[in-house]
């Protein structure tokens, strides 16, 4: 692993301070356990955990003499949610936490409350990277990458700069917008585009590219970009995409609950009333967004009508690059106003169902697919030698993904969230 991405590992929860990691074994029995690794379940399995780590996972296991035991009877268990392309901003946190950093972590507490044990900020600012180079690997809240600010430059050299300075910074990915915003603005240029991947090439960063038309993906592709950071959602995908993508084992990212923060508010949301989505909800911002006036807004908005369409065009083209084999990593786009953090990951998996994907296919985008395209060894599976970041749920996720909805226990290396 990147030693910048080793050192930024956070976790999730909240431990007195110094009480975050664990002092003895733990072993974990009796849960059906999905690994993430393609292997079959195991029924009634033992995970065994030392100092945040899995030592050692299986049936009819021998626990160490002094080990602590949990029963997870009952239970299923699946590794932490990873959310490819989210925004901590620290606008989540509650009111009364002022410091800067402190609200970010306030954000990661929420994505990790959810199940989201490692987020992947693709726009941030500096208090975001200063948060995850100060991180521990048993803090407890949600790991985090960083991208630093979005390069948004007009000219060749102004795009460099900004690039150069998130590469000093030591970003994780460099991210870079090429969209009109349906015809209403204009595109990044070509040109500030390639001196942008000029820079993540010299530096050895990939470029997360932020789209919408398939043109452009194919020439972002054909740059280097080294994440499709949104959907295709003009028209459906082709062969030459697919062997591009293919060709430069590219991660696509459909964040297609991105495309309904733009149009859900219309109306009341369901969700609203969902427990799961209630327990741990902005209130203000759920007021907010169900203001009379909004709610009017919204319904007269032209750009909500075309993200409507765009999203069932994004899963049309979802459905046919999973068919072909591309790797698809869950992403939400969740963090800036309406698109509510850590819940958002959950809408995204049912989109993912109503695409046509099965519930493994979703898990594993969600997991071993989405940590190998962000670079990452040590989470995603659960196997020996990496951190014991899983989930707890009452129901079946390879039954009905909306099971993860049934979530119980966050644990982030071995040590329960809340």
């Amino acid at each position: 692993m990147d030693k910048r991405v080793l050192a930024a590992v956070l976790v999730m929860a909240c431990a007195p301070p110094g009480d975050h990691a664990q002092t003895r074994p733990v072993a974990f029995m009796g849960a059906t356990v999905w690994d993430g690794t393609g292997a079959p379940v195991l029924e009634d399995a033992t995970i065994l955990v030392d100092e945040g780590r899995i030592v050692d996972l299986g049936q009819d296991l021998e626990v160490p003499a002094g080990a602590r035991t949990v029963s997870l009877a009952g239970r299923y268990v699946i590794p932490g949610l990873i959310d490819t392309h989210s925004h901590v901003t620290g606008a989540w946190a509650p009111d009364e936490i002022t410091d800067p950093a402190e609200r970010i972590l306030g954000d990661l507490r929420l994505y990790a409350r959810y199940g989201i044990t490692t987020v992947n900020s693709l726009g941030d600012g500096e208090v975001v990277l200063a948060v995850r180079d100060r991180a521990s690997p048993t803090d407890l809240h949600s790991r985090l990458l960083a991208g630093g600010e979005v390069v948004v430059a007009s000219d060749p050299a102004g795009a460099r700069a900004a690039a150069s300075t998130n590469a000093d910074a030591g970003v994780d990915f460099l991210k870079l917008r090429v969209d009109d915003n349906l015809g209403a603005g204009q595109k990044m240029p070509w040109d500030a585009v390639a001196a942008v991947m000029d820079v993540g090439r010299e530096r050895g960063i990939p470029v997360a590219t932020h789209m919408f038309y398939l043109d452009d993906a194919k020439r972002l592709l054909a740059m280097g970009s080294g994440m499709l950071a949104h959907s295709v959602r003009d028209t459906a995908v082709d062969q030459e995409l697919i062997a591009l993508l293919r060709e430069r084992g590219v991660c696509y990212v459909p964040t297609l609950v991105r495309e309904v923060s733009t149009f859900v508010y219309a109306d009341r949301p369901e969700w609203f009333d969902d427990p799961f989505f209630v327990r741990y909800a902005d209130r203000s911002e759920m007021d907010r967004v169900s203001q009379p006036e909004y709610m009017e807004r919204v319904r007269q908005s032209a750009s909500a009508a075309a993200y409507r369409v765009g999203l069932e065009q994004a899963q049309r083209n979802l459905k046919t690059l999973v068919d072909a084999g591309i790797p698809v990593a869950m992403g939400t786009d969740a963090g800036p106003a309406g698109r509510f953090p850590g819940f958002f990951s959950h809408e995204e998996l049912s989109l993912m169902a109503e695409a046509g994907l099965t519930p493994e296919q979703i898990l594993g985008s969600a997991t071993a697919v989405a940590a190998e395209c962000l670079g990452l060894d040590e989470v995603g599976t659960l196997e020996p030698g990496r951190w014991a970041d899983f989930l707890v749920l009452e129901g079946n996720p390879l039954e009905d993904v909306e099971a993860t909805r049934t979530l119980e226990t966050v644990y982030v290396a071995g040590t329960a969230m809340d």
